[in-house]
């Protein structure tokens, strides 16, 4: 890879480029991995700078994007580990939507924030990754190191514990 190998160089608008590509989708994972915004920004910004740190370990017959997951991946890990126990920040209200609609609107992502948080971390990567980070099969497979038909398979099952927990906590309020 051409920005890697111009980081590696010297050239830090090479590695800036590198991060504004990659920020967003390594936010959302570690927000939707961690379930705070502060922890999630902490966990992304450490992986960057590992990755910085370590570029030179980077193997260029992979894709950048998996091995910088993968520092992610272990961020978020670690935050979960150092966590203390506090309240997740809570997500933002639409001004557009009328109050009860921005109300019933946080309240889903809420459901659906903890439903994720609960699901074993197999399952909730292939789903973050999937839907929230918008990577096709091929790309998750090539992320996490393991067959296409592997992650249909996860997602498939993910999918259906999450709809599953989401009907539990419906039926409980």
């Amino acid at each position: 890879m051409d920005l890697v190998a111009r980081s590696l160089r010297g050239e830090t608008a090479a590695f800036e480029t590198l991060v504004t590509r990659y920020q967003r989708i390594l936010f959302s994972v570690a927000h939707r991995m961690l379930g705070d915004y502060d922890d999630a920004g902490d966990a992304t910004q450490a992986a960057f700078l590992s990755a910085y740190r370590k570029l030179d370990t980077f193997d260029p017959h992979f894709r950048f994007f998996s091995w910088l997951y993968r520092i992610l991946l272990n961020e978020c890990l670690n935050a979960r580990r150092n966590r203390r126990p506090h309240e997740a920040v809570r997500p933002d209200i639409q001004l557009e939507a009328s109050p009860l609609e921005a109300l019933e609107a946080a309240e889903r992502r809420r459901h659906v924030q903890q439903a994720l948080l609960a699901l074993p971390h197999d399952y909730r990567v292939v789903i973050v990754l999937r839907h929230f980070g918008e990577l096709g099969y091929d790309d998750i497979a090539a992320t996490l190191g393991i067959p296409a038909k592997t992650v249909k398979s996860r997602l498939y099952t993910a999918r259906q514990r999450l709809i599953e927990l989401l009907l539990h906590e419906k039926t409980r309020t």
